[in-house]
């Protein structure tokens, strides 16, 4: 059985091309004329409309750090980097975003060599003071020095004893956002074999919505797209539970409008994880092996409900209604568990 799932607000994220700023100076300019910030603490430090400085002082504070180590959570960079973590729209409008942990960056570092990818790009790696270089990730282009103080601020962790290094990096350019009015004929260029296809709905939780990535690379599924809703798959709490999974995954994110042309173009059978005890105006099959072997060959899209409220009204006539049988009590399941069941159940030759 699936989980009922709470509604969120819509997240519109960055266009492809906003992404082609080629260089720092390009990229921390003045802040974008509206931004949405997620939560947190920090913006008593980092408030809406501060630039952070002129340019020149954000460029001086990078220069700077390649001879001595920051030590101020007020560094124009380090704001700029704060204000990255914490707010969508600052991250779309500079196409930036910070990657928490050796681990996560060195699972890019492995995907990027494996597929010979070029697409993704480490602006910087930023250091504890007087710490090693952690292993694999020696060929950064710009190595920085931090206090711990200031590691606790970029990580917001309340100890760094086992953080050893934060990245910058550019969103990959593999990731779409798609706009009403955007031509939907160039479907087949948001994901070169869309055979299996994760398709989130109205996903609040960023730590469900990176696990549901993880999953999604795990079990060789081909993209996932993301309908109006849904957290940004760049917060740092998604970063954080995809374990680099944003990067390795085409994403692209948009209205029914754009999904319908990808399924028109590539017939494609939708499916949607329903609860199996909930009242339902179709017929709800349960997951099995027989009922994967009979869609194997068949390219599909899997559509899974917001935490709380579930499918959608469009979905739950769009789709073909699927849940998973279970033997104890519980009523449902949370959706990156139920999503994990779906994923493998369903996966590219699946047994």
């Amino acid at each position: 059985m699936l989980c009922s799932y709470p509604q969120w607000t819509s997240i519109f994220c960055p266009q492809p091309q906003a992404f082609k700023k080629s260089s720092f100076q390009s990229r921390l300019s003045v802040a974008p004329p509206q931004t949405r910030k997620e939560g947190s603490s920090d913006y008593n430090d980092v408030e809406y409309g501060d630039n952070f400085g002129s340019e020149d002082d954000i460029l001086d504070a990078i220069s700077d750090a390649k001879s001595k180590f920051i030590t101020s959570a007020k560094n124009p960079f380090v704001k700029h980097c704060i204000k990255l973590r914490n707010d969508s729209s600052y991250r779309r409008y500079h196409g930036s975003v910070l990657v928490v942990g050796s681990t996560p960056i060195r699972e890019i570092y492995r995907f990027q060599e494996s597929l010979q990818d070029n697409n993704i790009t480490m602006d910087c790696l930023i250091l504890p003071d007087k710490t090693e270089v952690p292993e694999g990730l020696d060929k950064s282009p710009l190595i920085m020095r931090v206090s711990s103080t200031v590691m606790k601020k970029l990580a917001r962790l309340q100890s760094t004893d086992s953080l050893d290094a934060i990245a910058l990096m550019k969103i990959p350019n593999r990731f779409f956002s798609l706009d009403e009015n955007q031509d939907t004929a160039d479907c087949w260029r948001w994901f070169s074999s869309p055979h299996r296809i994760l398709v989130l709905e109205r996903i609040q939780d960023p730590g469900n919505l990176g696990t549901l990535l993880r999953s999604a690379v795990a079990f060789g599924w081909d993209g996932v797209f993301l309908l109006p809703g849904c957290s940004d798959p760049f917060n740092d709490k998604a970063l954080r539970a995809s374990r680099g999974a944003s990067f390795q995954l085409p994403i692209v994110s948009g209205g029914w409008v754009h999904l319908e042309s990808l399924i028109e173009q590539f017939q494609m059978k939708l499916l949607g994880g329903h609860p199996e005890d909930e009242v339902a105006a179709k017929p709800v099959y349960r997951i099995s092996p027989s009922f994967c072997d009979s869609v194997s060959d068949k390219p599909l899209c899997l559509v899974l409900g917001s935490e709380g409220s579930g499918l959608s009204e469009k979905s739950m006539q769009a789709c073909e209604l699927v849940s998973i049988p279970m033997a104890g009590e519980f009523e449902s399941l949370n959706v990156s568990v139920a999503g994990g069941i779906f994923l493998y159940m369903l996966q590219p030759k699946c047994r």
